[in-house]
């Protein structure tokens, strides 16, 4: 017995086999916040490279949904779930206190492209980008996340925590005015 209890040669398998647990926790932790910020940072891109392409010119609806495309591959190699993507055509009013007003619009939401909001619809921008006569380029890029770790669904139940980090909302909003011209025209948007 006295030779059992001064024995150490288990006392390293049962450290590692308590800090274990503990160690891979923090791991995958780590690793999923990372990439998470990282895929955060990618709508933001999806927002800025989109509407700088879409102010570089006049626009058809099918160039629009082709650039939409090209938004949606930023996110790779994150597939879990599409991002949606919203071009607005805004033309501020020429009153004397302007409003903003929908000229086109188009959307890509679950890789279904259609026209967006309607034509004429008044719309909330910055009150710094409410000048007179001038056009803005509004797009919305927006992510459901969803992580890879996720608590067991019982788990949660439990502890209340039902749809807790499940999906982390991601979006951004752009604006960006006209390149070389005045407005942007967009053929059967």
């Amino acid at each position: 017995m006295r030779s059992l209890a001064h024995n150490q040669r288990g006392v390293a398998a049962v450290e590692f086999a308590l800090i274990a647990p503990i160690l891979f926790v923090l791991y995958f932790l780590s690793m999923e916040v990372s990439q998470a910020i990282e895929t955060n940072k990618k709508v933001s891109r999806i927002s800025s490279m989109v509407a700088d392409l879409v102010t570089q010119g006049s626009m058809s609806a099918t160039t629009l949904d082709e650039i939409m495309d090209i938004g949606k591959a930023i996110v790779y190699p994150y597939n879990r779930t599409v991002p949606s993507i919203e071009i607005i055509g805004i033309e501020v009013t020429n009153e004397n206190k302007p409003r903003a007003r929908v000229a086109w619009s188009r959307k890509s939401v679950n890789n279904k492209t259609s026209a967006g909001t309607t034509k004429g619809t008044e719309v909330s921008i910055p009150e710094s980008l409410k000048v007179k006569g001038t056009f803005l380029v509004q797009v919305k890029a927006s992510l459901d996340y969803r992580p890879v770790i996720t608590w067991a669904a019982d788990a949660k139940a439990s502890l209340g925590l039902v749809g807790a980090f499940d999906r982390i909302q991601m979006g951004e909003s752009y604006y960006l005015r006209p390149r070389t011209t005045s407005t942007i025209t967009c053929n059967n948007c």
